[in-house]
């Protein structure tokens, strides 16, 4: 499954965004937005997120 951001958790940092090597992690709002369509699952963005906001479901 995609990752997923939890909006409410979310910072903004955008530490995820450089950290996707397929750039399937947009901001929006300041809020990370994650592309289902491009996602490949891999995890980078998980452990990049430094309030924990992103998880894999």
């Amino acid at each position: 499954m995609a990752a997923k951001v939890d909006a409410n958790v979310c910072s903004g940092c955008e530490s995820c965004v450089s950290s996707c090597p397929t750039e399937a992690i947009s901001m929006k709002d300041g809020v990370a937005v994650i592309s289902a369509d491009d996602c490949v699952e891999c995890g980078a963005c998980v452990g990049e997120c430094p309030v924990e906001a992103i998880s894999m479901e």
